[in-house]
């Protein structure tokens, strides 16, 4: 009995031999790195992906030239409107793009029932203002959002400039020279074809219709019914009435 503990014990310790190949694989290890290494180590991280340096926005080149425009405006309200778009681009610090608002008018004299002579501004265009603009989104959008402002003039929804021609017309001013030899018009309340009646003269209370109009001079002249035959009549404007 003392024979088998024995055994089984000499069998659960381990000899001398198998401590020393221990000890000597462990000593192996710290002495020799490159066994160590020998073991394959995790994979290393990716590199960070490289960063994009922003570039600042390029300008937009908002060079070029103006032009005149046509703007369709609320009748009779001409100069409020462009009083109110001249604040807003001002307001929006968009004068950069901006030249001159105009309502074009002419001096037209007008007589009182005393007979006086009184100058006053008529409008040549009712219902419509002029601006000298540089288009882009952002002008076309100020222009339309200005209340009273229905829309530019032009074809397909497209500013049209305007013409050169319609530009000397409307918009450039008479030297003056030019302003002092030039007569203003007189403001005559008819249009040809209207029917009026001779209110003073020889020819009072006969009726007819007018067949021009002289606004330079203040006259008109009217197609009176005299004998059977219709005779033109020059008169000075004061002279008739309308029916």
């Amino acid at each position: 009995m003392n024979e088998a503990e024995t055994s089984d014990d000499s069998q659960d310790t381990p000899d001398a031999s198998e401590l020393a190949a221990a000890e000597t694989s462990t000593t192996d290890l710290e002495t020799n790195p490159e066994a160590a290494e020998s073991t394959p180590a995790a994979p290393a991280p990716p590199p960070p992906a490289p960063v994009e340096e922003k570039t600042p926005a390029q300008p937009v080149d908002e060079g070029g030239k103006m032009d005149w425009y046509i703007l369709k405006v609320a009748f009779n309200r001409e100069d409020s409107i462009a009083d109110a778009l001249r604040k807003r681009v001002k307001m929006e610090g968009m004068g950069e793009f901006f030249g001159d608002i105009v309502v074009p008018t002419e001096d037209v004299a007008t007589f009182t029932r005393a007979g006086q002579r009184r100058v006053s501004k008529r409008k040549l265009l009712p219902g419509y203002i002029m601006v000298n603009m540089l288009i882009n989104d952002d002008t076309w959008f100020l222009v339309r959002e200005t209340n009273g402002i229905s829309d530019f003039t032009g074809a397909a929804g497209k500013p049209m400039p305007m013409e050169p021609s319609d530009i000397e017309r409307f918009i450039t001013r008479p030297s003056e020279e030019e302003e002092e030899e030039t007569p203003i018009k007189i403001g005559i309340p008819f249009k040809v074809g209207d029917r009026v009646r001779v209110k003073e003269g020889n020819f009072e209370n006969q009726e007819g219709d007018v067949d021009a109009v002289d606004e330079a001079n203040g006259r008109v002249t009217v197609i009176i019914n005299i004998f059977g035959r219709s005779v033109p009549m020059e008169l000075d404007h004061w002279q008739v009435e309308p029916l």
